[in-house]
């Protein structure tokens, strides 16, 4: 059986986007490991059963609301641009909609760890209306 390589520039702007979103999604831990990490008793913490909670600065419990708000909006994005794809339907629209939502999620991540609270109300209503244009293209 012969297997092929599937690159990027083979790739739908919709599925593109996805695993952009899913690099997000795995490198965000990395921006509140650092704060974590870096406070005293931080590495043992972290290497620990963390049966205690570890004081953190406000920044890093911002950026773990913003992963944990990305991961529980990753499966409407995922199934949205997967059916698009399967059912032939991704097009300009569907293209557009999953780059809005993901340059969207992107500030939402920075805006929402800033602690920039009416940007970060912003950026997640913009995701919304890029999964929207989606599913417009699908219901369409």
């Amino acid at each position: 059986m012969a297997h092929t390589l599937c690159y990027a520039r083979d790739m739908t702007t919709d599925l593109q986007m996805l695993v952009w979103t899913a690099l997000l999604a795995l490198l965000l831990p990395a921006v509140y490991a650092v704060g974590r990490l870096s406070r005293p008793g931080g590495v043992a913490w972290g290497f620990g059963n963390r049966d205690t909670p570890l004081a953190a600065s406000p920044w890093v419990d911002r950026a773990v609301r913003a992963h944990a708000n990305l991961v529980e909006n990753l499966p409407p994005f995922i199934a949205l641009v997967v059916v698009a794809h399967l059912t032939g339907r991704a097009d300009d629209t569907t293209a557009l909609g999953a780059t809005i939502f993901f340059w969207a999620r992107v500030a939402h991540a920075l805006v929402y760890t800033a602690g920039v609270v009416y940007l970060r109300t912003a950026a997640f209503a913009v995701s919304l209306v890029g999964e929207g244009m989606i599913l417009s293209r699908l219901l369409g």
